[in-house]
């Protein structure tokens, strides 16, 4: 089992950094990266990297957050597909547990997404229970996984949570629909569901509106905080490798800038969700701020990075031409301005200030 420990005084932190989001390195956090390193692009060692996560990474909420955090941002500065796929599974891991239902055995994802034209609709059936029946948009590795929490909708209305075993009949991944440059081993397409067993987990529309839902999407910031770390290593590597000229170091001083600024936020926020202050309209408030400004953060630092190194580690580097490829994807989990919108019509909506 691999434990995930803070760092010691007795580290030796005088070798470069690797992990994450801590102020200082350790020697176990960095065996971290190196496994994520080790799995980089193998979807079959991500996965098993994840089932082997699941049985120490910490919960969200409860009291270690930044620790989860920075585990998932580590594994994205090593490698965004192994992030990709591990960050799904503890989340699963950790709607199941917010619910108080057992897990089984295996590999998880969550697919939670809707899209235009696709509908999936749940129907509960007097011998077999509930079952699930339609298309389902953006469920990732559903052909790889054994089980995704999925929400579908409701035949009075709403939605609702169930588990699902991927390995059944009544579930299909749409073959030949990913083509993505990013995250190109992460396949992601629709699934078409018909009269698959599920279970229900939480209540009519728990999903939703539970504390862990803010959470989670807080999750996946970090794996975006750590693609950008990564994308910034490059740039400091140029720059020690020649004798930079003053451009360079304002390259090196603008994504410092925001990289630290990303970091005392992810800090901040992780403190406020294990101190019990991001709990409903709060959690949701801090999430939209949260991923907005990582967001924002991480494409500004790809923008920057491109600048000021050019074309050619697009072209003539796999590791990071890659990298750049699959953060770019990664990042359109956030819906840019739609997302602003949303937190503008929240701010309106509430009575009190926020600032």
């Amino acid at each position: 089992m691999l434990i995930i420990v803070p760092p010691t005084e007795e580290d030796d932190v005088t070798e470069p950094r690797l992990s994450v989001l801590l102020d200082a390195g350790s020697k176990d956090q960095d065996a971290l990266y190196h496994l994520g390193a080790a799995a980089a692009g193998s979807v079959t060692e991500a996965l098993a990297l994840a089932s082997e996560l699941g049985k120490s990474a910490p919960l969200p909420g409860a009291g270690s957050t930044l620790r989860l955090w920075e585990t998932l941002a580590t594994l994205a500065a090593a490698d965004l597909t192994v992030a990709r796929t591990v960050e799904p599974h503890l989340d699963a891991l950790a709607i199941l547990d917010q619910a108080g239902q057992p897990v089984s055995e295996g590999t998880w994802g969550v697919f939670a997404a809707e899209g235009p034209g696709t509908r999936l609709e749940a129907h509960p059936h007097h011998d077999r229970g509930w079952l699930l029946t339609g298309r389902k948009p953006w469920c990732s590795l559903a052909g790889r996984l054994d089980h995704a929490v999925v929400t579908a909708h409701l035949p009075g209305g709403g939605r609702r949570a169930f588990a699902v075993a991927l390995g059944q009949p009544g579930v299909n991944p749409v073959p030949g629909t990913w083509v993505s440059r990013g995250l190109s081993a992460v396949d992601s397409g629709p699934v078409d569901f018909d009269e698959a067993l599920a279970a229900p987990v939480g209540e009519d529309s728990w999903y939703l509106v539970r504390d862990g839902f803010a959470w989670g999407g807080l999750g996946v910031a970090a794996c975006w905080y750590g693609g950008a770390v990564a994308v910034s290593r490059r740039l400091l590597d140029s720059i020690r490798d020649r004798a930079p000229d003053q451009l360079a170091l304002m390259h090196l001083g603008e994504v410092d800038r925001q990289l630290h600024a990303a970091r005392v936020t992810l800090a901040a926020a992780a403190a406020d969700i294990d101190a019990g202050r991001a709990g409903g309209d709060a959690g949701a408030l801090l999430a939209a701020r949260v991923r907005s400004i990582v967001a924002d953060t991480a494409e500004s630092i790809l923008t920057t990075v491109g600048h000021a190194l050019g074309p050619a580690p697009l072209v003539l580097e796999e590791e990071h031409a890659r990298r750049v490829a699959d953060l770019q994807v990664y990042l359109r989990q956030h819906h840019a301005e739609r997302d602003v919108v949303s937190l503008g019509h929240r701010l309106k909506e509430m009575r009190e200030a926020q600032w």
